[in-house]
């Protein structure tokens, strides 16, 4: 393997890392030409504030809706199989939708049931592949793995991908979609490529895989209740979630009106918190070696409060620009170390539960916030968001600030394993 590749795909991680890999990032290239393509199909159908507001609304719903259910079948079923299955959902309502474009017969109605279906499909898609990183390496290698899961996220769905959705939907409406069908396609073609991944024993033998989902749904909540750490851990992203996402629901008019940026301002407050995360991905490795993971994880939720505070005095737009750096840093840093943790402390057999548990909390956390940081902002102003922000989490922070050290310190609950034990044979 030439220096380049053992830098992206370390050859210890072994060779269906590097398929999932491979599989992760094209897929996120197509996921990325639509974050932009997307809302402008919704745009060019209506001037509805609600119904382009719903395109949005979609493709959180079905989190909330099967987000559960997806974890539980997860834990049910071949892993590897299940992500191909539901990507070929994916690509099937994608299919659809550019018929409906290129025959002239599609409308918003259209569109947003597509939103949803696809959102959907999205929900198991990223439910199970958040399950089969563990199953392919080391506990001690997880983190640099999942560094390099989220370095394609930044890469390809944040850089390249929404520019190139843009340029494409000026081309035509379909282009886009094409190409994120065919990305699609793809990703399916690499993750076939990696060996079986058998679901893990279970309590119960063949009777408990027979057991009605909501069962498994309760079990998993039932573990994730009596599992302190994981518990906590939980909690604090459902928190802070609901501070940050106040501010950011409207920080399109923040940056617009209050910092007067301009729409591209705007843009790029979004591009410097990708930037910011691209860069900690080169020193993530680092940071892994010579920080434990209980400080770094307070310095990032320190900085969270911080940045709301930053936000909330300045009225400079190269200011926010520098904060919003800074922010995209510590945010994957903190994503990275966050699911780290999580997945070492959950057994195989409840991943899949216990992550969906975790993303339910994800979203549901953004859409409280969301709602909060509305009605804050149209009764206090554009900055009070920022205000609620700050005082949250550090609040918050004063909580947690000792439980971080129970968290990061706490064993596996699966077995006594030493984290450096070999991963399964690839």
């Amino acid at each position: 393997m030439t220096a380049l590749g053992e830098l992206i795909a370390p050859r210890r991680l072994g060779r269906d890392f590097r398929w999932l890999l491979a599989s992760s990032w094209t897929s996120n290239i197509g996921d990325g030409v639509a974050l932009a393509a997307a809302p402008l199909l919704i745009a060019s159908m209506t001037s509805s504030p609600i119904l382009v507001a719903s395109g949005a609304v979609l493709q959180f719903l079905p989190w909330l809706l099967f987000g559960l259910h997806a974890g539980a079948i997860a834990d049910r079923f071949d892993r590897r199989r299940l992500v191909m299955f539901a990507n070929a959902a994916r690509a099937i309502v994608i299919a659809a939708l550019c018929v409906f474009l290129l025959t002239g017969t599609a409308n918003i109605w259209i569109v947003l049931a597509v939103a949803f279906l696809y959102g959907t499909a999205e929900v198991f898609v990223d439910t199970t592949a958040s399950t089969l990183l563990p199953m392919l390496v080391r506990p001690v290698d997880l983190g640099i793995g999942n560094a390099r899961l989220q370095a394609g996220y930044l890469v390809a769905n944040q850089f390249a991908g929404p520019p190139l959705g843009a340029f494409l939907f000026a081309a035509g409406s379909a282009w886009p979609f094409l190409l994120e069908g065919l990305c699609i396609v793809l990703a399916i073609v690499l993750v076939s490529r990696m060996a079986a991944t058998p679901v893990p024993p279970r309590e119960g033998g063949p009777d408990a895989a027979r057991a009605p989902v909501h069962t498994d749904i309760a079990e998993g909540i039932k573990w994730l209740w009596r599992n302190p750490p994981v518990r906590m851990l939980v909690l604090i992203i459902l928190l802070f979630n609901i501070t940050w996402a106040a501010p950011w629901g409207v920080l399109v008019l923040y940056a617009t009106e209050h910092l007067n940026m301009g729409a591209v301002g705007f843009g790029a407050l979004t591009t410097a918190s990708a930037a910011g995360g691209l860069l900690a991905t080169f020193s993530f490795g680092w940071l892994e070696r010579h920080i434990s993971f209980a400080t770094l994880m307070r310095v990032c939720l320190s900085m969270e409060v911080v940045m709301h505070l930053a936000f909330a005095l300045t009225s400079t737009g190269w200011v926010a620009l520098v904060i919003m750096l800074f922010f995209g840093f510590y945010a994957f840093v903190w994503g990275t170390i966050s699911t780290t943790v999580r997945q070492r402390l959950v057994p195989p057999e409840l991943q899949g539960r216990v992550a969906s548990v975790n993303m339910v909390g994800v979203f549901g956390g953004m859409v409280i916030g969301q709602a909060l940081g509305g009605v804050i902002a149209q009764v206090w102003g554009l900055t009070a968001p920022w205000w609620f922000a700050f005082a949250g989490a550090a609040l918050t922070l004063l909580v947690v600030w000792r439980p971080i050290s129970h968290i990061v310190n706490a064993k596996p609950a699966l077995d006594d394993a030493d984290p450096t034990s070999p991963a399964p044979a690839n």
